[in-house]
């Protein structure tokens, strides 16, 4: 008989084998931990569908065109006389573009109605902005109206989702309205302090009859300054011609909007400490997900090129949009159809036009 040949196994196929297959599942799954928030964005036109279209109703204005005129061009008729308008907003802390935007509309506006409150959205304590800045804001005194929304602190265990809190002071500020003197068939702008309507579109509503009830204003949308121009995906904020049920949103209230109304400037912000402050305050601050992201460089250098503060995505409902959007925002040099009252005061407000992205800086 021929020798018995002896067989040797290695054990290093097996460990191989195991090692290989750790690595293949822990290394997605690392990925999909780290970046799940960026998968879901990319993959979001296949789970979630775009609300319906909105009905763009054609916008006309030009200097020197009389309100009439731009009435019939509309549909609309003219008045004899001018609708009230309250101009109502929930205030945080956006003290320059406030600045901007009460200049720009107080020839118009009968009250400017502001509501803020001792806490943030999300539950923090903070201080009292515009009271303690009313001064600032002594040319429109006579049209103030000013309210104090009491705030719940995080830490007392009510209102662990900062939207809640939000629904509530809007909910608050139906009430702040009536106390304010508004009455049926006044103008109400519902919008956040950033979404800024044109003096125009609120002077052709107000002197117009036949316009409708509730009325959504497409914004041209920024991002840090008016160097930045994103899209004209901004509609959020409302025109309602108002009765006793009108509710104070800042959600999708009619299929209408209005195309080219105003601009909408996120995040245009003087100070490094206000873009902090409201990274942290708003009811999106989940997406401050490493505290990195609140380096007072790591926010300079991101304004600078025009990239997304929250390493996020876009939020799109189709892939040919997302990626059209994907990187950073491409700068403009233009400085054209911006509110007057900015142009006018550029100096000071050199921070939000072309070639001002440094903001007042203190290193942390």
């Amino acid at each position: 008989m021929p020798p018995r040949q002896l067989r040797f196994t290695s054990r290093r196929a097996p460990t191989k084998l195991l090692l290989c297959s750790i690595f293949v599942i822990l290394i997605p799954l690392w990925i999909i931990i780290t970046h799940r928030q960026k998968i879901s964005y990319f993959f979001r036109p296949l789970w979630d569908k775009p609300p319906p279209p909105f009905q763009h109703l054609s916008h006309f204005y030009a200097e020197n065109v009389s309100i009439p005129q731009l009435c019939r061009l509309h549909g609309w008729s003219p008045r004899e006389h001018p609708r009230n308008v309250f101009d109502a907003i929930i205030f945080s802390n956006e003290l320059d573009m406030l600045e901007i935007r009460w200049n720009e509309l107080y020839p118009y506006v009968t009250k400017f109605v502001i509501l803020e409150s001792n806490t943030t959205f999300t539950g923090i304590p903070k201080p009292l902005f515009f009271a303690s800045n009313r001064d600032r804001f002594s040319f429109a005194e006579g049209k103030i109206v000013h309210g104090v929304f009491p705030g719940r602190m995080a830490s007392s265990g009510f209102h662990s989702d900062p939207f809640k809190l939000e629904s509530e002071q809007r909910v608050a500020m139906n009430m702040f309205l009536r106390q304010a003197g508004i009455s049926t068939g006044d103008i109400l702008i519902m919008s956040d302090t950033d979404e800024i309507p044109s003096p125009h579109t609120i002077k052709l509503l107000q002197w117009c009859d036949g316009i409708p009830p509730v009325l959504h204003l497409e914004l041209k949308h920024y991002m840090y300054s008016f160097e930045f121009p994103v899209d004209y995906s901004s509609w959020r904020a409302s025109v309602h011609v108002y009765q006793a049920w009108t509710p104070y949103r800042h959600s999708r209230q009619s299929n209408l909007i209005l195309s080219d109304a105003g601009w909408h400037c996120s995040f245009c912000f003087r100070n490094l400490r206000e873009f902090v402050f409201k990274m942290t305050a708003y009811s999106h601050a989940d997406r401050v997900r490493r505290n990195e992201f609140m380096s007072y460089s790591r926010i300079q250098k991101l304004i600078c090129k025009g990239d997304d503060l929250f390493d996020m995505l876009p939020e799109e409902y189709s892939f040919r949009e997302l990626i059209k959007k994907m990187g950073s925002i491409p700068r403009s040099a233009s400085a054209i159809h911006l509110p007057a009252y900015l142009i006018q005061n550029a100096e000071k407000y050199k921070f939000l036009l072309p070639g001002g992205c440094l903001r007042e800086f203190t290193d942390v």
